[in-house]
Formats: structure tokens, C-alpha cells, sequence
């Protein structure tokens, strides 16, 4: 398996199968996946703004001139997986049904409101989003929804998409493609990154590690980051089990959730991108040792992660 290197644009991964890729992978850099059967195409999400989603499609144009894109699969309902998804008008649109109705709570109008909202969240989620072209994205949403699988042929090529959320989101697609012994995961790989989890559980995300553990697969695409193998599947089931351990420990002997944050040292993990999001998964934990605990949302889950980060880029 030899692994293209993880710089900006379009990288052919063989089986049909292509990505396009954002360097650095942080904050809203996200990837986005191509699989080219014969006479049609499915892409796999879009980008946080119409202006890179249509640099991709520029890039990606020399497989689709033949092979034009005919379905899109949005894996999330997080902006930088479907704001340019008015590009793609024409194409059928698929989501897990969780993910569509993500999209329709939270679209470019409320990402803006989140950007200039007063205090650190306001300023940190400015810092981080602020360079998207959010006034240009008009929202379009899924024409069609599924629950729990479905099973696609896309120009004869056998194409599974599987909701393992709640973890990241509400609901989280991945799209394994057995042919090519290749799965697009979403956000449910952050490779080099920190994952976070904004409405799921934790709990759940380790089991969606195990499932793709459990794949076929050679080639994992992530939601941000370099192309991968299932060792980066491994490394975030080792992050969560880590932080599992450490906040239920703190939560038993009754520490307040903020202490619980100041209080964890992530040791190899620090290394990861955006460790920020160590504050929003500690929450995360708490929530679901005590479900009465109101969700962390939006400029006050931003502000918890400026106070761990000096200098957001």
C-alpha cells in the first residue's frame, strides 16, 4: 500500500478511488472523496465554502468530464462537510437522517452569528472560521436520507454507507468501497489531529472504531489529515479509551468538570493537533455519566477551548 503524501489538491488512490485533500487538516480543512465508476461518479462531501469546494471540482474535473458526478454523500452535518453543496444542485444528495437534520439546525447564518458573538468563544471561533467565504453559501440539503446502511452501485461499483454516530455528530457515515479495500470515514478519523465530540458519546465512537477496525480495508480516508491506515483507527480508540479512564476517574471523586479539564495531562497525546477539544470531550464524558448535565453548545463550547489555547490560528 503505497500512500500519496499529504499535500493540497487532488491524489489518485487507485481502485476508482480519489481524494482531495486540505493541508494543514485543521480548523475546517477537510477532505473530500471521489469514487469514479464507469459513465458516473459519487462525491464524498464538500468543503466549508463554495470558492475551495469549486477549486476541487476544477481539480477532480479530469475524471468527471467522463465519468460526471451523479450522487453526493455528505458524511456529517458539520459545515466544512456540505456548505458547497449548492454546486451540486443536479446530483443526488445523501445523508444519514441525523445528519439532515443537523443541517437545517445549524447552517452558514449560525456560524456567522457564532463568529460575532461577543467574548473568547465569539473571537475564537472567528479566529478559526473567519477566513471562510461563509456570505457566499447558500444551504442545500439532502434530497434523500437513510438509516442505520445502505447499499449503493455507482457505475458498477459496490458502495456501502454505514451510520456509526452518534459520536462526532448526530449521525456519522463513512463510505467503504470493498473493491478498492478503501473507506471514506468523515470526521470519524482525524489523522494527527485531535477528534471531538460535539453531540455524540464517546462510548459510541469506540465502537465505530471497531467497526471500521473490522473492514477489509487497506486505504482509510480521513476527515482531516493525511490518507492512513487503520494504525490511525487505532490511535484514536487509544486517545478516547485514555480519556475515558481519566475523567471518570476525576468524575467519581466528585471534580467539577472545569477542574477535571485543568487538571488532565494528555501526555503523548498533546502532540495532536487542536488538543483544545480536550475540553469539549471531557464535558462530553460528563454528560454521559450524568445525562441531566446540559449539553456544551456553540460560543460557550468555543470559549471552554480558547482557554486552553493561547494563540488559535
Amino acid at each position: 500500500m503505497i500512500l500519496p503524501p499529504f499535500r493540497a489538491g487532488h491524489h489518485a488512490l487507485g481502485g476508482s478511488c480519489h481524494v482531495w485533500l486540505q493541508p494543514d487538516g485543521g480548523w475546517g480543512l477537510s477532505n473530500a472523496g471521489l469514487i469514479a465508476g464507469d459513465g458516473a461518479s459519487m462525491l464524498v462531501d464538500t468543503l466549508f465554502d463554495v470558492r475551495l469546494t469549486k477549486r476541487m471540482l476544477d481539480g477532480f474535473a479530469g475524471t468527471t468530464a467522463r465519468n460526471p458526478i451523479t450522487t453526493l454523500v455528505n458524511t456529517h452535518g458539520n459545515p466544512d462537510h456540505w456548505f458547497g453543496n449548492q454546486l451540486l444542485i443536479d446530483a443526488e444528495i445523501i445523508a444519514a437522517g441525523g445528519s439532515a437534520r443537523e443541517m437545517r439546525e445549524v447552517g452558514p447564518r449560525e456560524v456567522r452569528e457564532m463568529c460575532a458573538s461577543e467574548g473568547p468563544g465569539g473571537a475564537f471561533a472567528n479566529a478559526v472560521f473567519g477566513r471562510f467565504a461563509l456570505d457566499e453559501v447558500v444551504p442545500v440539503y439532502p434530497t434523500l436520507t437513510f438509516e442505520d446502511r445502505m447499499n449503493l452501485e455507482i457505475g458498477g461499483i459496490e458502495i456501502q454507507l454505514i451510520d456509526v454516530g452518534p459520536a462526532h455528530t448526530d449521525a456519522d457515515t463513512i463510505v467503504y468501497v470493498p473493491s478498492a479495500r478503501t473507506v471514506f470515514t468523515g470526521d470519524i478519523v482525524f489523522a494527527g489531529a485531535t477528534p471531538v465530540v460535539w453531540a455524540g458519546s464517546l462510548s459510541n465512537w469506540l465502537k465505530a472504531c471497531r467497526t471500521l477496525l473490522d473492514l477489509d480495508v487497506d486505504t482509510i480516508v480521513p476527515g482531516h489529515g493525511p490518507v492512513t491506515g487503520k494504525e490511525t483507527v487505532r490511535e484514536t480508540e487509544a486517545y478516547f479509551e485514555f480519556l475515558l479512564e481519566e475523567a471518570s476517574s476525576r468524575f467519581a471523586a466528585g471534580m467539577p468538570v472545569t477542574e477535571a479539564v485543568a487538571d488532565i495531562e494528555l501526555g503523548r497525546f498533546a502532540r495532536l493537533g487542536e488538543s483544545e477539544r480536550l475540553a469539549v470531550n471531557v464535558h462530553a464524558i460528563y454528560r454521559e455519566l450524568d445525562p441531566t448535565m446540559p449539553p456544551l453548545l456553540g460560543p460557550q463550547a468555543f470559549g471552554c477551548m480558547a482557554a486552553l489555547r493561547k494563540e488559535p490560528s
